[in-house]
């Protein structure tokens, strides 16, 4: 009986397209100070900064609220493994990791600062999430899963940076300095994307604990993202059914959503054999900061 539809060409489908299978090298992070002018963009970042869309604002704000305490998050959970890492080498790309890491938390939650001043209630989502999140749930969980679960967030958001920087789609559309916030950050997530990844395989390489942290990772990812978006999103009132049909279109039209990017990552994530580095996506970073000026700190 022969299928109507190939599944392996499904799941290339899905994937987006073939991965090469030998690694590209890795260089050691670099940890930049950026200081975004937020406060002083003109024209003022207006509310709607993605394209004038209520939705796709909403969408990309809400992962610039998870973001910081996600990434200190990240932090913690390596920093708790660091005394078994022995590869020197490791350890330096650790410390890079940190301090990349760090950088992005500060940088968002400067952010915020404008969603504020747009008359944004977001102090009730960050003080419920840091509640839910970190208060209540991380503690419940075994290091070596948290460790599992920030290996998993890393890779998902290597590879939304990926696309962000192969789309010409935020410096078209989004207000600047937004768009220079999230191009620098999508640029750094390559850089370190594979820094986890291996402390996870020098602490614990076995796979399920590598998928269990996989399907932990993406319930949490959509379920507080899903949660920062809606929280905004009901604080426009301009925002009807048809409007938001008719963005939900268009964002679906352009391939501005999420979803399919993350179905890809999640099965590419699921070979046995998968590493970051079998991604090649470094030069793409390192082109994009060569414009900026920053490919040094």
């Amino acid at each position: 009986m022969k299928l109507a539809l190939d599944p392996r060409r499904l799941l290339d489908r899905l994937r987006g397209r073939e991965r090469p299978s030998e690694p590209e090298s890795s260089p050691l992070p670099i940890i930049r100070k950026m200081a975004f002018d937020f406060a002083g963009s003109d024209p003022p970042i207006p509310r709607h900064w993605l394209g004038g869309s209520i939705l796709g604002t909403h969408l990309a704000n809400g992962l610039n609220l998870v973001f910081p305490a996600g990434e200190r998050f990240f932090v913690r959970s390596v920093h708790h493994y660091l005394d078994q890492i022995e590869d020197p080498e490791l350890r330096e790309r650790v410390r890079r990791f940190y301090g990349q890491e760090g950088q992005h938390a500060k940088e968002h939650e400067r952010f915020f600062a404008i969603l504020r001043e747009q008359g944004l209630d977001i102090d009730t989502f960050i003080e419920s999430y840091q509640k839910i999140g970190y208060a209540w749930l991380e503690p419940q969980v075994p290091h070596k899963l948290r460790l599992s679960i920030t290996v998993a967030l890393e890779h998902f958001t290597a590879v939304f940076a990926e696309h962000a920087l192969r789309s010409d789609f935020l410096a078209t559309h989004a207000a600047k300095p937004v768009a220079e916030l999230l191009l620098w950050h999508a640029c750094e997530e390559i850089e370190h994307k594979d820094v986890a990844f291996d402390v996870l395989a020098t602490v614990d390489d076995d796979y399920g604990l590598r998928i269990a942290g996989l399907v932990a990772a993406t319930a949490l990812l959509v379920g507080f993202w899903t949660y920062a978006s809606l929280t905004l999103l009901r604080q426009e009132p301009e925002l009807d059914l048809a409007r938001l049909a008719r963005e939900g279109r268009t964002a679906f039209a352009t391939r501005q959503v999420g979803g399919q990017k993350m179905a890809s990552a999640f099965l590419t994530y699921l070979a046995p054999g998968f590493h970051p580095s079998q991604i090649a996506n470094q030069q793409l970073a390192r082109d994009y900061l060569e414009r900026i000026g920053r490919v040094a700190a």
